[in-house]
């Protein structure tokens, strides 16, 4: 099966920074989209940032000018640079896969921004 181990969430103060990774073994990684969501309890989960095959990238309103989604095909890897973090950034966050046979998920990674 397809897995995704999430690593770089943390405890954080507010202003600070958190980097998030998310490494996958499929040997097509490179064909496909990739995302980071997050989801606060009794929340929708919600986009944070995408990013496609051509490196195209969207961000949620948001996160705009603090995060920054990145993929490195060689390590079959995706990031998420968090800059600025703010106590409403404060979420599990989710590595999310996209493939024609489906979506993947990782478990998540919890970053809590807090004084």
């Amino acid at each position: 099966q397809v897995q995704l181990v999430e690593s770089g969430g943390g405890l954080v103060q507010p202003g600070g920074s958190l980097r998030l990774s998310c490494t996958s073994v499929l040997t097509a990684f490179r064909l496909y989209t990739l995302a980071w969501y997050r989801q606060v309890p009794g929340k929708q989960r919600e986009l944070a940032a995408l990013i496609n095959k051509t490196e195209s990238t969207m961000y949620a309103d948001s996160v705009k000018g603090r995060f920054t989604i990145s993929r490195d095909n060689g390590k079959k890897a995706i990031y998420l640079q968090m800059n600025n973090l703010k106590p409403e950034d404060t979420a599990v966050y989710y590595c999310n896969l996209q493939t024609p046979w489906g979506d993947f998920w990782g478990q998540g990674t919890q970053v809590t921004v807090s004084a």
